[in-house]
């Protein structure tokens, strides 16, 4: 039995809250705190609305349900929202985590993976992105928020022999996406005739990564917890493992695209050209992001390879079904 959470709260358009959950079979009219739904469509998925600051009810779940493993993808999202909403990234990101770990813990739950992003690396210059790198330098509080996670997560992994993988996703994009990312603020913008800003005069790079090949990473990583590295040494620390269950993988598409190209790519799946507006980078932004994925390819075979054309086109089909443009 696989059980679904989400606070449905309102951060972005609920309607596309309500959109994936119907595509689970989760009717969102009988939506209400802390009640488990089951689908109509899936016997073995049911859904519960609730908050991971909730530690009481999130204890009450867990105890109930008996999980093998968790897979931890809630979170408060957003560079820019975390500049202005402190918050909401300290209460979701780091309070509600905490709550997850101890449920994990008290629980016997024998895996928890979880998310967390290409944003840790921060002020990172070397390129490709390793998770051998140190990466104390984040530049936004999602950023740190995502960090501390990673360290919460090795202190469990260490003191209660909790296995613990963390993914850092790089700017992942597709259907059923957040409606705040560039794809869908360029697509929405280009679809209405209107201009669009481009930041850091589209000198930006990202390794933008399609959810299919995200999802699949999730799954491999899924069954295959870690059993620690007994090679470690705290004389030499590599940050990516530890003689505990430990493990963080960076999942991207290892090929970074120029935000121009990816303009571009939207335009040509739309078939229509935008006005751009150049503006300098945004606080809390980094100009580039590349994934080594070394780990990923090395320890389960995997490496995301959908291309930014391929991608796009899909979600720019999803896009005009579900807005009807």
């Amino acid at each position: 039995m696989v059980v679904g959470l989400d606070s449905v709260n309102d951060y972005y358009d609920v309607n596309v809250k309500y959109g994936r959950l119907k595509e689970t079979g989760i009717d969102h009219t009988k939506l209400e705190y802390n009640k488990i739904l089951s689908s109509s469509k899936f016997s073995n998925y049911k859904f519960i609305r609730l908050n991971l600051e909730d530690k009481e009810n999130i204890d009450k779940l867990f105890a109930a349900e008996k999980f093998d493993g968790v897979c931890n993808l809630a979170a408060q999202a957003g560079v820019r929202y975390s500049l202005t909403n402190p918050n909401a990234y300290i209460n979701a990101n780091i309070v509600g985590f905490a709550n997850i770990l101890e449920a994990c813990r008290h629980n016997g739950v024998k895996h928890l993976s979880y998310a967390s992003s290409s944003s840790v690396y921060g002020l990172n210059e070397s390129m490709p992105f390793s998770t051998s790198d140190n990466v104390d330098h984040p530049v936004s509080l999602y950023a740190a928020s995502k960090k501390s996670n990673e360290l919460m997560a090795h202190c469990y992994s260490h003191l209660f022999k909790l296995p613990t993988t963390g993914l850092r996703f790089f700017t992942v994009y597709g259907p059923w996406g957040r409606p705040d990312m560039a794809l869908f603020i360029f697509a929405k913008a280009i679809f209405e005739g209107k201009p669009i800003d481009v930041f850091n005069f589209g000198e930006m790079k990202r390794d933008f990564t399609y959810i299919d090949d995200i999802v699949e990473g999730i799954v491999r990583v899924i069954d295959n917890p870690p059993k620690g590295n007994p090679a470690w040494t705290g004389k030499e620390p590599d940050p990516s493992c530890s003689k505990a269950p430990y493990k963080i993988y960076n999942i991207g598409n290892s090929s970074p695209v120029r935000l121009m190209d990816f303009i571009e790519a939207i335009e040509k799946a739309i078939g229509k050209k935008c006005e751009k507006n150049l503006l300098p980078i945004q606080p809390g932004d980094v100009p580039a992001t590349w994934a080594d994925v070394t780990d990923l390819v090395e320890d389960l075979g995997y490496k995301p390879a959908t291309t930014i054309q391929e991608g796009i086109d899909k979600f720019i089909v999803w896009y005009r079904n579900f807005y009807n443009v």
